[in-house]
């Protein structure tokens, strides 16, 4: 089987990661990398393939069946929009646009010209995270009232030295809530109303440093997430979960997942109920699945390349990532308004 030409936009932080996994991955090859910005340039020319300065360059190249977009986030919708109108796939990394208009514009193309976009929400490959839909799937939680979800970090002050950091949009909310807010979707299905608050009380900047938000699923079901980038704790997904390199495992659960037959803790997968027929006086037993550890960059990858041969479609295409991203600028909305918001995910 002939392998993928992938091109990657973007050589910044992760798109060095997606360079890396598509050098590696027996499905793909690395065609070209695309970057504007002169040292970075320079770096990616030691990857042995063209480096080109434009989106449009790389296209007029011909080298390449399918992209992935690593690049800022306000790119998005024009550099999707032009490889989708050339027939070439995309992955385009999260959030899949910065406004609700730019990422309607994706979706509008991909379901006009019929060429896929997966949206890099990686934890929709991550072995805990599937395992979880797994249970909730067979009903062993039984229906779900409530969820809990902690984001909890402390970003150095060296990462606000970049203006736009400290500019509105670039916070805790739309960087890292915005993963949470998936895996919500994913597990718990559709959020139909939001209330928040936020705060930039830490470091006074433009953008908030800390919010906790109120959710309400369509399913009846209701969340509380909070979210801050300058608390040390060990309660993040990150440092949960194992899955980066970047950061170190400390093993502890961050969200909280609460049943009628049963209660699930990830990551680490701890199910907790009473033993027996027994209500909340009977003993507790608590039940841990192991299961097979693996880099969920690297599973989108493999399913990238599914989803590029036709194979399988995507995990979480245009229409679904826009949906993630309506739900998480909802939190924003509500507590700037300070009034409840329902996030528009059927667009």
């Amino acid at each position: 089987m002939a392998r993928i030409g992938i091109a990657v936009v973007g050589f910044g932080l992760i798109g060095r990661e997606h360079v890396r996994r598509v050098r590696e991955e027996p499905q793909a090859r690395l065609a070209a990398i695309v970057e504007p910005d002169p040292s970075a340039a320079a770096a990616a020319a030691d990857c042995g393939v063209p480096v080109v300065s434009s989106l449009e360059e790389l296209l007029a190249e011909r080298v390449a069946e399918a992209v992935i977009l690593a690049t800022p986030t306000a790119l998005h919708a024009e550099q999707a929009v032009t490889c989708l109108e050339a027939g070439l796939p995309v992955l385009v990394e999260k959030p899949l646009a910065h406004d609700l208009a730019a990422g309607r514009r994706i979706v509008e193309a991909s379901e006009r010209t019929g060429v896929p976009v997966l949206v890099g929400h990686h934890r929709r490959h991550s072995p805990w995270i599937r395992a979880a839909k797994a249970e909730i799937e067979r009903g062993t939680l039984g229906r779900i009232l409530l969820v809990d979800a902690l984001t909890w970090f402390a970003k150095p002050e060296p990462y606000f030295a970049a203006e736009w950091r400290r500019r509105k949009g670039a916070g805790p909310v739309l960087t890292n809530l915005v993963h949470v807010i998936d895996d919500l979707r994913n597990l718990l299905g559709e959020i139909v109303e939001v209330r928040a608050v936020a705060s930039n009380a830490l470091r006074g900047f433009e953008t908030e440093d800390t919010a906790v938000a109120l959710l309400r699923f369509e399913n009846g079901a209701l969340g509380t997430l909070s979210v801050s980038d300058g608390v040390v704790s060990p309660w993040s997904w990150e440092h949960g979960s194992g899955e980066s390199r970047w950061f170190p495992r400390a093993g502890e659960a961050c969200y909280r997942i609460g049943g009628t037959r049963a209660s699930l803790a990830l990551p680490g997968l701890a199910l907790w109920r009473h033993e027996g027929d027994g209500g909340w006086m009977a003993p507790f037993e608590c039940l841990r699945r192991t299961i097979a550890e693996a880099d969920p960059l690297e599973l989108e990858l493999r399913h990238f390349c599914a989803v590029v041969a036709g194979r399988e479609p995507p995990v979480l295409d245009a229409r679904g990532g826009l949906a993630t991203l309506a739900a998480t600028l909802a939190v924003l909305e509500a507590a700037e308004r300070d009034r409840p918001v329902v996030p528009a995910f059927r667009i």
